[in-house]
């Protein structure tokens, strides 16, 4: 076994070793300590299960075979029952001398979070331990967001209450299947919330307590596709000088969130289609078979039925995405809902920027009411931020909204776009709109946007402007 140097401080991480054989525990020992991490050494599962409390380990690392049972490795998945029913936070990586394609599924289905066989390498024992580590931490995190979110629902305007007919409609079929582990499709313009509704449904799901891992599809480059889903290992490309943990592993016991899910290129959509179906994977440059678990929620406003056709996205993909789909309805159709958006934009930005207790005059409320929104609820939040920041008084005034003018706005949502056709918006007349330059970049863009929804590379030909060029944009206008 290959000695590595030191190179981290872990003094505040336990490890738990749980085994019969002294001398192989004193050999993780010294592997262990020589790296800064705390060990506790323990003979069997029976020791352990009085001991853990007392101990509170960060991670356990678990022998699967003991003197009563040398070969099956059923003590170790006993107690790995043990560990995930009273212990579900505590990531544990099972060892062996005698591994088996078998027991290596039983031990991760009762719990194990990834497995070593003995003898080990080094090198390969301290990769698993500071990957565990690291998504052990993150998942804490998140439960600890979570209680922060909970903890503000009490609040004046810290949560929606939706008015509209369509939303409460959409909200009560979302209660129903919030809960279950179904597949759910959200579907609709750029800026109607579904990344929002995304984080509902995960808060409000039996995985509450798990992670919320989200992901951009449109902005993962195709060659590192598989790389950011599945991970990959060391040395598994020629760029590969680490290991990466995949979002499918980092999700694993919470929901994985797949934002712009038409953008996917379709070479790419078997490699998903097989994890939906099987719920196996592979990490890049690792012949093991990783099982997922993860519930599924992903968004986009491509419109399916076109891509299908144009054979673009795969049948089966989308069948299996949609097991349940829920099409969120654009803020111009719920004029009812703008009244508690303001109310709850006002109250997130004023709490973020120091300035609580701001309201809207009579004539700034009536003019939101009398906007069309091209950017939905985004816009809205969008243009609220900026007159909090801007307000010098407790009322915020229409004078402080800065709204696009009607005419120029409705010109921008019906004026054909080309990378030469400027002067059919009414840019390149004599008259300028009552836009500023960055309004009128961000209406182009929409423009584009909304007439390419699902292919970023001709939306950013028809600007005139490179797809790299595209997503600094979106990015700056917060429209990834």
């Amino acid at each position: 076994m290959n000695q590595p140097q030191p190179h981290a401080d872990h003094t505040h991480q336990h490890i738990v070793v749980i085994d019969d054989n002294r001398e192989l525990r004193m050999a993780v020992r010294f592997v262990l300590e020589d790296q800064g991490y705390r060990i506790s050494e323990l003979e069997n599962p029976v020791q352990a299960r009085d001991l853990l409390p007392a101990l509170q380990p960060d991670l356990v690392l678990l022998d699967m075979n003991f003197q009563l049972d040398t070969t099956s490795g059923e003590e170790g998945l006993r107690f790995l029952r043990f560990l995930q029913q009273h212990y579900p936070d505590i990531p544990v990586i099972a060892m062996t001398a005698w591994s088996n394609t078998q027991l290596v599924v039983q031990a991760m289905q009762a719990g194990a979070a990834d497995f070593l066989e003995k003898p080990w390498q080094n090198q390969r024992l301290l990769q698993l331990l500071q990957q565990q580590l690291k998504l052990s931490r993150l998942k804490a995190e998140n439960r600890a967001l979570i209680r922060q979110l909970d903890s503000q629902h009490d609040e004046p305007g810290s949560e929606l209450n939706w008015r509209s007919p369509a939303m409460c409609r959409l909200m009560q079929q979302l209660r129903t299947v919030a809960a279950t582990d179904a597949t759910i499709l959200l579907t609709g313009e750029n800026g109607t919330g579904k990344s929002q509704l995304a984080h509902w449904l995960h808060q409000h799901s039996g995985r509450s307590q798990g992670p919320l891992i989200s992901v951009n599809m449109a902005a993962i480059p195709e060659a590192l596709f598989e790389s950011e889903l599945f991970g990959h290992k060391k040395g598994a490309f020629t760029d590969a000088k680490e290991s990466r943990v995949g979002r499918f592993t980092l999700a694993s016991g919470g929901s994985l969130f797949l934002d712009e899910i038409a953008c996917l290129p379709l070479a790419q959509q078997a490699k998903l289609l097989r994890v939906l179906e099987t719920g196996e994977y592979e990490v890049v440059g690792s012949s093991q078979t990783q099982l997922s678990n993860v519930r599924l929620i992903s968004a986009t406003n491509a419109d399916f039925t076109g891509l299908i056709q144009q054979g673009l996205f795969r049948q089966d993909l989308y069948y299996r995405l949609n097991t349940l789909e829920f099409r969120i309805p654009p803020l111009r159709d719920r004029p009812e809902d703008i009244a508690p958006l303001t109310e709850h934009f006002l109250y997130k930005h004023g709490l973020r920027y120091h300035k609580p207790g701001l309201r809207l005059s009579a004539g700034a409320q009536h003019q939101l009411m009398q906007y069309g929104w091209p950017g939905n609820l985004r816009e809205l939040s969008h243009l609220l931020e900026r007159a909090v920041l801007l307000c010098q008084q407790s009322q915020i005034e229409l004078s402080d909204l800065a709204l696009p003018t009607q005419p120029a706005a409705a010109m921008m949502q019906t004026a054909p776009l080309g990378q030469h056709e400027l002067a059919n918006t009414g840019l390149a007349s004599n008259e300028l709109p009552a836009l500023t330059l960055e309004q009128a970049e961000l209406q182009l863009i929409k423009r584009a946007l909304a007439q390419h929804p699902a292919n970023k590379q001709k939306a950013a030909e028809q600007l005139g402007i490179t797809k790299s060029s595209l997503y600094r944009r979106l990015e700056k206008y917060g429209l990834v």
